[in-house]
């Protein structure tokens, strides 16, 4: 990093720090009052209320509770599209903390409300001191967890109101250390489908096997056998994973039900491996079943496409990280995840980059080291001024002054 940039973005970094108990705060607030998707209500007020007091243009109702905060400077053509999502999950909160949720069991648990947090300080800031030739469109997403906020924003037509030359995303995570920045291009995040077997069998008495076709007994096998599809079926070089999250059956230990049932998580970081597990449940379940003397009726749900960060704009993402925190905090090509992102429906539409931000390591204790999706996780406070100071960064350099 040369010395002028460096101590430019010394001085940005100080600067989101002095303004960060402000956005904490607002964090806290969020936190407090945890809202489900397409729900968020309470938090797209605070975002809207807070955008115009910065000067943005504000459009509500994409994707339901959706919120895009829009300002134009210069006379540039290039735009710049930045998200954080908003929604909270159905978890009991165990932290204990002054701020914890209000809302009986219900918490941010994956730290939506600082992702929130982060780009409300970045728009404040961008607002009154960053000078920047172009369109800037601020996303503020509902419905991330599971529901698919982002595709709702898309079908209300969120590009084609506010197009975008590139969008990006950043997620907090916890085991990195706080601040450091992870980026990845190619496959980031894997898709998630989700699979429901239904077992059609002939119920009996349990000491009279011989009269009934045992549901239970064939999805058991069912089980076993789809194991060896990732096993056998997919190129050991690739990611597959195919979890079988429940089985229902029964009631009665003397009674053989008439059916059982099977409930799938099938997840794959590349879209051809997603298409063969497809194949290879349903026929998998379809032969096993037969074989039992008995039938099964596949539902196959198709969840989130496969996350693809672009190259150029993860390359570019990268230099951002690099000199804002410098090389030693910044991991320029990392593992890919097995979780999942709405983010990639945005992706498959526009070019862009999702990144991570860590949330804290064993090292460091506390809640940011606690993974997320957990009753005692809670996002690390002192992200929002380097996440903060990392959007402003983008901001003038994606769509410089002389641009």
């Amino acid at each position: 990093m040369n010395a002028p940039r460096e101590a430019f973005a010394q001085d940005l970094l100080q600067a989101l720090g002095a303004q960060a108990d402000e956005f904490i705060a607002v964090r806290h607030d969020i936190h407090r009052h945890p809202e489900m998707g397409y729900k968020e209500y309470r938090t797209s007020d605070l975002v809207a209320e807070q955008l115009e007091k910065f000067g943005y243009a504000v459009t509500r109702g994409l994707g339901g509770t959706g919120v895009v905060g829009q300002l134009r400077r210069g006379v540039g053509g290039k735009t710049l599209g930045l998200r954080a999502d908003m929604d909270a999950l159905p978890i009991e909160e165990a932290t204990g903390l002054p701020y914890a949720s209000c809302n009986v069991g219900i918490m941010h648990a994956c730290g939506h409300d600082g992702h929130t947090a982060m780009l409300l300080a970045a728009a404040k800031h961008i607002a009154s001191h960053v000078a920047f030739n172009g369109t800037l469109n601020l996303i503020f997403q509902p419905a991330e967890e599971g529901l698919g906020g982002a595709k709702k924003m898309m079908e209300d037509g969120l590009f084609k109101r506010f197009p975008c030359d590139a969008v990006f995303a950043m997620h907090n995570m916890p085991g990195q250390p706080q601040g450091h920045l992870v980026l990845r291009e190619g496959p980031m995040m894997a898709s998630s489908d989700y699979v429901t077997i239904t077992i059609d069998g002939q119920g009996g008495h349990g000491a009279m096997p011989h009269q009934a076709a045992d549901p239970v007994v064939a999805g058991s096998a069912i089980v076993l056998g789809l194991q060896s599809i990732v096993a056998r079926n997919v190129d050991p070089q690739e990611t597959a994973v195919i979890t079988v999250g429940a089985f229902n059956a029964g009631v009665a230990n003397n009674v053989i039900p008439q059916t059982a049932t099977l409930s799938l998580s099938v997840r794959a970081l590349n879209p051809q491996v997603r298409e063969l597990l497809e194949k290879r449940i349903t026929e998998l379940a379809q032969s096993q079943a037969q074989s039992y003397g008995v039938r099964a009726q596949v539902n196959y749900q198709r969840g989130y496409p496969v996350l693809v960060n672009h190259q150029s704009e993860t390359d570019f993402a990268r230099d951002v990280a690099e000199e804002l925190v410098g090389t030693a905090r910044v991991t320029r090509q990392g593992k890919a995840l097995t979780g999942s992102e709405d983010f990639a429906f945005f992706l498959e539409q526009v070019p862009g980059c999702y990144l991570l931000i860590g949330n804290g390591d064993a090292e460091s204790g506390g809640h940011g080291a606690c993974m997320v999706h957990n009753p005692a996780y809670d996002f690390n406070d002192q992200n929002v001024a380097v996440g903060s100071a990392y959007w402003s960064l983008m901001v003038e350099r994606f769509l410089p002054v002389n641009g």
